[in-house]
């Protein structure tokens, strides 16, 4: 990145009242699928071709895809245009049908288990218009792509509504960049409409809400085109005359916190009530029967054969049936009524049964002086007091799987010092603002220890910066005039003025939090097991009661077991219906539900803080299977910043011609190779002549992938690149240029040949170190069972000695990217899974090949934007911190799994009563709900180990450890 010009630190890039700017202009984009494009040259000529069209903005051409992306006005030329433009160019080109697709997140309130977010995802799957719906448990959220043209988010939550469940708008995926405005000075309702027009005219504001009652306004807006501070100029400058208008921001409470917090008040409060009804219910039915004559009172009669007892047990459980239980009924009516069945049916049914019984019972001793029965109004009261126990414990355990997330977002700091220079550089002014002001190319200053507020670079001062809240790293980083920073964090000791560069939800924090919070809403490939479990598990959970209950009841009345088996106070049917309560309410379909989505969200919030970003649960569960990890060499096992140590002539060319030849025709190259040999390239023009001021422009400039550069400086055609250039161009190689190339690639340096009009005119040697935590990852892997293989577009000798030098057998060489992905490929044909790890847009198709791609993050947005995995830090250790975390995070979900189920079959013969006949053992069916809440308390507390996690190699260490074994060694 590079930083502009001093002028330019002194003008903000949004000015605060002219920068407010009318347009009428609109732009589409079209894309086209073109053909026969076989090199980079073909796609320059087709962007120089569509860029001399009147109306076309700017294009990209892709020639990897085979595509192309136009933005044009339509008022000024069609996309028919510009397709026959291209196919006029002798590329055959169609275009691809335009679907405009919107994305939004909602927030899903009711889901229990992994039956109501099928539920959910059904019904919005159901929505005419949406093209995919993904609903997560564990984060409670659903992503919904729809067409805006068939339907919209207010169809979407009425389908939510309808299947029973609570839905809210958490965004709607094109407003990521929003600020919230109180207004004040507003006395009727025009006043709002005039500022709304005037905010809606503004440039790059895409949407405004106005809420006339609280006399707020929410702006959606595009950050390189505006910002908060235009926005609240603009309401402003829309007050003339008597009316004034003034807006401050306004900071709406975070939604996810306050309805976790208003959940778990909710569950508890819904416990505390119930016991105060099934704790006096427990005495006068189960206690102070046995403490005579403490509890003889119950056993008065109050008419027939109607007890105290039974009496206040009945007016104690009924609140609790029908008001504190309420929740279930209705949880039942919604899931029977999209034919589905979940927790609450069994809950429902388990205590209706018991409390309708004991109705029964009192009506029969209210009505006879001759009945004598037991009746079970204690049952249902434990039953719904031990299972709402169980869901605020379970809510409060869900709420610490998303922590690491949540310390992420709070990493940014709520207030900036803002400056403003002069011609001179002088501060003029310094104020404090709010962060959610901060526009782009804003002059901030760090003093030390205040955290840095958005992304930027530094403009001037020098301090060292503690990043390990986002990357991971321990040591502070020295910064100093063109390094970039982070925001959220710390600045260590000098002061710094930094310039913004990403503000809003471009901030790395920000995509860091998008893009976890993403992963954990993607369903891993394991959770099918709990999706197809739960499809049949209430219905034979429901079965198998009925068959408990007929299985004691009728061998009961046949007499077929001893009467002695039956407890005191009981009779064969009340024996088989407690029975067949305790099956139905100790089976726990929650448990299976949540043993992958909360794992995955505790590993994927744990990953984030190492500095290790999971793209989600299917990433997670193909890193644990790899075998093979394949790494480019430059910018993966290398430092990726090449260095120059030598420069020599081949032939009668000056250095000053073979230096203007060499910096023309590699100033259009990204490679880092490229930029070393031009920065060098100046340096040596400087010692041995006079710098030109003007660079001679190149022509016919065109990428030979893997290869090098060519193109036509002034009248000469010149080469830059490596030996398979210059023998696909024909350029022949001395035995003096072959010497040269062989000395210096076993040396493991890289041979760069110059050639022009045929000739080598000479050449660059350059070499990139290793990484100094190379040859520990690569020996750690092979520990762990996998093996490693390298690609690279170097020639062999220097990949060899690369190779040697960290510990990597298998090596391909001179291979260009469509090559590199040809290889992962080959690799898989084996029955290998295979990882990737590139940072480079020459990886991307190999990253995208790979069953898992891991993208270093200082490498490339396209290498990033293909990868599964990215490693903020750049450091190769986090290679080995994914797979091993994936490793335990699949360990943990097959625990998980093995309890849940393992508790279901186990749990679910012995309620029913299969050791009682043996060892007397019966489980109550209050015991029985206890039971089950525990079960998803477990499961989710199994989970939540996983915040305990350690990375299980540390370079450093591992050095000193090495340090220590030598000069123990030494000794002896």
């Amino acid at each position: 990145m590079e930083i502009n010009g001093k002028d330019e630190l002194k003008l903000p890039l949004l000015q605060p009242l002219d920068g407010v700017v009318v347009t009428d202009k609109k732009i589409k984009t079209a894309k086209f699928k073109v053909g026969d494009m076989s090199c980079a040259s073909c796609a320059t000529s087709i962007e120089s071709l569509l860029l001399e069209l009147n109306g076309v903005e700017s294009v990209m051409v892709s020639v990897l895809q085979g595509q192309a992306a136009v933005n044009y006005i339509p008022e000024l030329i069609t996309a028919k245009a510009i397709r026959d433009a291209i196919e006029d160019a002798g590329f055959p080109a169609d275009e691809l049908p335009e679907q405009e697709i919107a994305v939004c997140r909602l927030r899903i309130i009711g889901m229990a288990c992994t039956s109501c977010s099928e539920s959910v995802e059904r019904a919005l799957s159901l929505v005419d218009g949406v093209k995919m719906a993904v609903v997560g448990l564990a984060l409670e959220e659903a992503k919904v792509n729809f067409d805006p043209s068939i339907t919209d988010i207010d169809h979407i939550v009425e389908a939510v509504e309808d299947a029973g469940f609570g839905a809210e708008v958490i965004n709607s995926g094109n407003d990521v960049n929003k600020v919230h405005l109180k207004l004040e000075e507003i006395s009727s309702e025009e006043d709002i409409y005039i500022i709304q027009s005037y905010l809606e005219s503004v440039q790059g504001v895409n949407n405004v809400e106005m809420d006339l009652v609280e006399k707020k306004v929410t702006v959606s807006y595009d950050p390189d085109l505006t910002g908060p501070r235009s926005l609240i100029s603009c309401i402003e400058k829309a007050g003339q005359g008597p009316n004034f208008y003034h807006a401050t921001l306004y900071s709406p409470p975070r939604q996810r916190e306050t309805e976790r917090q208003q959940e778990i008040w909710m569950y508890r409060n819904q416990f505390i009530w119930s016991c105060l009804f099934s704790i006096p219910e427990f005495i006068f039915s189960m206690v102070l029967p046995m403490l005579h004559p403490y509890g003889n009172w119950l056993d008065l009669k109050v008419y027939n054969m109607l007890t105290v007892g039974m009496l206040l047990t009945w007016i104690l459980c009924t609140p609790v049936q029908f008001i504190i239980g309420r929740r279930f009924y209705v949880g039942s009516y919604h899931a029977l009524r999209r034919r589905s069945a979940n927790m609450d049916v069994l809950v429902a049914l388990g205590t209706n049964a018991a409390y309708f019984y004991s109705v029964y019972v009192l009506i029969k001793a209210l009505t006879s002086d001759m009945f004598e029965g037991k009746d079970f109004f204690e049952t249902s009261t434990m039953l719904i007091s031990f299972i709402l126990l169980g869901k605020y414990l379970e809510v409060v355990a869900k709420g610490k799987t998303s922590d690491a997330l949540a310390k992420l977002t709070d990493l940014a700091p709520d207030t900036a010092h803002l400056i403003t220079l002069d011609e001179d550089n002088n501060v003029i002014s310094d104020r404090e603002i709010s962060t959610q002001l901060i526009q782009r190319n804003d002059i901030l200053k760090i003093v030390p220890g205040e955290k840095v507020p958005v992304d930027g670079i530094v403009v001037d001062g020098q301090s060292h910066v503690n990043e390990s809240m986002i990357t991971g790293e321990a040591r502070p980083i020295a910064k100093k005039p063109g390094d970039k920073v982070i925001g959220g964090t710390v600045n260590e000791n000098g002061c710094i003025l930094v310039k913004a560069t990403h503000v809003g939800s471009d901030t790395a924090l920000s995509q860091i939090v998008q893009l976890v919070e993403a992963a954990q809403l993607a369903r891993a490939p394991v959770q099918k097991l709990a999706d197809q479990i739960s499809r049949f598990f209430v219905p034979t959970v429901v079965v198998a009661a009925l068959i408990t209950w007929l299985a004691w009841f009728i061998p009961g009345e046949l007499g077929i077991y001893p009467r002695h088996w039956i407890p005191k106070g009981m009779d064969k049917f009340e024996l088989a219906l407690q029975f067949g309560i305790s099956v139905l309410v100790v089976a726990c379909p929650c448990a299976l539900g949540l043993a992958t989505p909360t794992a995955v969200m505790v590993a994927t919030g744990k990953g984030a803080s190492l500095g290790v970003l999971i793209k989600g649960g299917n990433a997670l569960e193909k890193a644990h299977k790899v075998k093979i990890v394949v790494f480019d060499k430059t910018g993966t096992l290398t430092v990726g910043k090449p260095v120059v140590v030598s420069a020599v002539l081949f032939s009668s060319f000056s250095m000053e011609e073979f230096c203007d030849a060499t910096i023309a025709a590699e100033a259009n190259s990204e490679h880092p190779i490229a930029k070393a040999v031009v920065e060098h390239a100046k340096r040596l023009r400087q010692k041995f002549g006079p710098q030109t001021e003007h660079m001679t422009d190149i022509k016919e400039f065109e990428v030979h992938p893997g290869a090098g550069v060519s193109g036509k400086v002034g009248d000469k055609l010149v080469l830059v690149g490596n030996r398979r250039l210059m023998e696909d161009s024909n350029v022949p190689i001395g035995p003096d240029v072959e010497n040269h190339i062989s000395a210096t690639e076993n040396l493991a340096r890289t041979c760069v040949l110059v050639a022009i009009d045929g000739k080598v005119a000479g050449a660059f040697a350059l070499t990139d170190p290793v990484k100094p935590e190379a040859g520990h990852v690569i020996s750690f892997l092979h520990s762990m069972g996998i093996s490693t293989v390298m690609i690279t577009g170097d020639n062999w000798p220097t990949a060899a000695a690369i190779a040697e030098e960290v510990g990597i057998k298998k090596v391909y060489a001179e291979t260009n990217p469509l090559g590199k992905a040809d290889k992962i490929k080959n690799l898989q044909m084996e029955g290998m899974t295979v990882a990737m790890v590139g940072d480079g847009i020459n990886d991307s198709p190999a990253l995208v090949a790979a069953d898992v791609g891991m993208a270093i993050g200082a490498g490339t947005d396209v290498a990033i934007e293909a990868a599964d995995i990215v490693l903020i830090k750049s450091n190769l250790e986090d290679v080995i911190t994914a797979l091993d975390l994936s490793r335990k995070t699949m360990s943990r979900i097959r625990l998980n799994y093995v309890w849940a189920l393992g508790y279901n079959v186990l749990a679910m013969p012995v309620a029913a009563g299969t050791l009682f006949p043996l060892a007397g053992i019966r489980i109550p069916p209050w015991f029985a709900g206890a039971c089950m809440a525990a079960s998803s308390v477990s499961v989710v507390c199994s989970s939540l180990l996983l915040q305990y996690y350690k990375k299980p190699l540390h370079v450093k260490e591992a050095q000193a450890l090495d340090v220590n074994h030598y000069s123990n060694s030494k000794r002896n």
